[in-house]
C-alpha cells in the first residue's frame, strides 16, 4: 500500500482509505448497507491488514449511528488507525443545525467525538460549501478547534473552485489553519473535477480524497447497457437520483472499456475503475466503500494491479470530459503556460479540438 502526503501537512495516508457510509444503515441510509457489530470490527481489521490507516465517516452516516459504530469498531486501536469525519448537512430542524456556522461546528463536533469514543478526530471536513455562514467565521472555528486539540487537519468537500480557493486564501491571509484535502466525486465517468477542482486543489497544496470512486456501483461491473438498475443497488432505490449521469451512451462507453481492460487482465471491472483512477495525476486517498467482506477485499485488490498506458489511454479517452469555456480556448491558446496542475488536462483537450 503506498502512502501520501495529504496537501500541505505532513500527515501521510494511505491510497485507499475505508468509508464507512455502509455502517449502521439506520434512519434513512438503510439502502446503502447495515454493517455493525462484529462485522463492521472484521471489516476494519480487513483494511488495516491491507495497509488501510484511516476510517472515513460523516455525522450525517445513518444520522450518527455510522460514527457509533466506527467508534466501537475502532475501540482499543484508536492510535492505530486516522478516522476523518464530516459536517455540515441537516443534522435537525432547527435553523442554527446545518451549515459551517461557529455555533453548530462546534456543537456537532462534540456529538461526532462522543459517538466515535474518541478525543479528536484526525480530520474533519466540511460536507459542502455553505453560502450564509461568512467563510471567515467558518475558517477561525476551524482553526480553533485546532487548536483546541479535538482536531487534527481540515479540509472541505464538493467545493467548487472558487469556493475552495476563497477559502484557503481567506485562512492564509488571516494566519489561520488552511484545508489541507478536498473530498471530491471523480471516477472514469464523472471526470468534472478535472475542470478546476483538481488543478487549483494542486495549486493551492490541497489535497484530492475521492469519495464513491467506482460512481456508486455504476462502475462495479453490475450495471450492462440496456438493463434496469440490479437488484440491491443505489439506482434502484426510490428518489435516489446521484451521481448524476448527464450523458447515458458515454457511462455505457467507459463501463464497455473498463470490462475489457478487465477481460484481458483478468480482474474484476471494479478493480480496473480503482487502478485506473488511482493511476490518474493529481489523485490523492481514495474512499472504499463495502457491504460484504468479499466485496471489500475485491476492491483493496485494486491495489496490485497496474494498467498499461495503452490501456489507461483507452479508458481515458471513452470517459474524457467535453472541452467548454474557458478550457477550450486555454487548451488551444495557452497550454504552454499551464501550471502543472492543468497541463495534463491541457494536453488531452488539444487532442479533442485536433489542435496540434
Amino acid at each position: 500500500m503506498d502512502y501520501v502526503q495529504l496537501g500541505n501537512s505532513g500527515l501521510l495516508v494511505s491510497k485507499f482509505v475505508f468509508g464507512a457510509a455502509t455502517f449502521s444503515g439506520t434512519n434513512g441510509f438503510e439502502g446503502l448497507g447495515n454493517v455493525r457489530g462484529e462485522s463492521a470490527r472484521r471489516q476494519v481489521d480487513i483494511a488495516l491488514e491491507a495497509g488501510v490507516n484511516a476510517i472515513d465517516t460523516a455525522n450525517l452516516y445513518s444520522r450518527g449511528d455510522s460514527e457509533r459504530v466506527v467508534g466501537e469498531a475502532v475501540a482499543g486501536r484508536r492510535d492505530k488507525v486516522l478516522i476523518f469525519t464530516k459536517v455540515g448537512f441537516p443534522m435537525g430542524p432547527g435553523a442554527n443545525e446545518r451549515g459551517s456556522s461557529r455555533v453548530h461546528l462546534t456543537a456537532q463536533i462534540e456529538g461526532s467525538l462522543k459517538r466515535l469514543n474518541t478525543d479528536y478526530v484526525d480530520l474533519y471536513f466540511l460536507h459542502m460549501w455553505d453560502g450564509v455562514a461568512p467563510v471567515e467565521e467558518t475558517v477561525e472555528t476551524m482553526t480553533g478547534l485546532i487548536r483546541a486539540g479535538k482536531i487534527r487537519y481540515w479540509g472541505v468537500s464538493n467545493y467548487s473552485g472558487w469556493s475552495l480557493a476563497k477559502t484557503v486564501m481567506t485562512a492564509r491571509a488571516g494566519g489561520m489553519a488552511a484545508p489541507v484535502a478536498q473530498q471530491i466525486y471523480y471516477t472514469a465517468e464523472g471526470r468534472e473535477a478535472e475542470y478546476e477542482l483538481l488543478p487549483a486543489g494542486a495549486d493551492l497544496g490541497v489535497a484530492a480524497m475521492i469519495w464513491s470512486p467506482l460512481g456508486q456501483g455504476l462502475l462495479s461491473g453490475k450495471f450492462k447497457r440496456g438493463e434496469p438498475p440490479p437488484a440491491g443497488t443505489r439506482q434502484g432505490i426510490s428518489g435516489w437520483i446521484e451521481p448524476w449521469i448527464m450523458d447515458q451512451d458515454r457511462l455505457y462507453r467507459v463501463i464497455d472499456a473498463l470490462a475489457a481492460v478487465a477481460k484481458e487482465l483478468g480482474a474484476t471491472t471494479a478493480q480496473v475503475a480503482l487502478a485506473w483512477l488511482k493511476a490518474q495525476p493529481l489523485v490523492g486517498p481514495i474512499v472504499l466503500g463495502a457491504r460484504t467482506d468479499a466485496q471489500l477485499r475485491d476492491n483493496l485488490g485494486a491495489d496490485a494491479i497496474t494498467l498499461t498506458p495503452a490501456q489507461h489511454d483507452r479508458i481515458e479517452a471513452v470517459g474524457r470530459p467535453a472541452p467548454i469555456y474557458p478550457f477550450w480556448h486555454r487548451a488551444v491558446n495557452a497550454s504552454e503556460r499551464a501550471t502543472p496542475g492543468e497541463a495534463a488536462f491541457l494536453r488531452r483537450w488539444r487532442q479533442t479540438l485536433g489542435a496540434a
